[in-house]
């Protein structure tokens, strides 16, 4: 029951993010930025509580107590995330000072550690297989991401795409965590 609702959020979580992509290609100049980074934010959120949620389910030897701590504390980082981004989108057309536009656009990050504080918690009270599972899958997720990432590069010098850098940097952690997913899925079965 809740593998098929993961499935449903992951659902619903891509077609956010896809339109949130796909808008602004569909209508050049019509689509306000703002409503393009809330879609892709709520999307990357449904995304990292699927994942969360798909983990939680299948691929977990650790305790119900620290899932469901790991749950919580994770829900809670990210939709604090998608607010203070959401926030700190519109702040940004409105403020010029050099200096306050630096702390609103750096404003996300608090939040963002706060999922990852979450996400080491977890890894640290778990037993030790499970961190094991932990340890492989977040290492594949790296290096698959950074392959991705090397290899638009190596597109984008020789001309062959061109990806606007902010664009490029700002979906580094999500593709990780995307990634990582995934990859524990796939390392937990293995062990299970």
């Amino acid at each position: 029951m809740r593998v098929r609702a993961s499935g449903v959020i992951a659902t619903v979580a891509a077609a956010l993010g896809g339109i949130g992509l796909l808008l602004p290609q569909l209508f050049p100049g019509q689509v306000p930025r703002g409503l393009t980074i809330v879609l892709v934010a709520c999307g990357v959120l449904l995304m990292l509580l699927a994942l969360a949620q798909w983990g939680v389910d299948g691929c977990d030897s650790a305790s119900p107590a620290l899932r469901r701590r790991y749950s919580r504390e994770l829900a809670l980082a990210m939709a604090l995330y998608v607010g203070v981004l959401f926030a700190s989108a519109w702040l940004l057309r409105h403020v010029d000072d050099t200096l306050l536009r630096t702390l609103i656009a750096l404003a996300p990050v608090p939040p963002i550690a706060l999922a990852v504080r979450a996400m080491v918690r977890y890894v640290r009270d778990a037993d030790e297989m499970q961190r094991r599972i932990e340890l492989e899958a977040i290492s594949i997720a790296s290096v698959c991401v950074s392959m991705l990432y090397m290899t638009g590069g190596f597109l984008q010098s020789a001309k062959v795409v061109d990806v606007p850098s902010d664009a490029a940097m700002v979906w580094v952690f999500p593709l990780t965590c995307f990634a990582y997913g995934l990859a524990k899925a796939v390392v937990a079965r293995r062990y299970g």
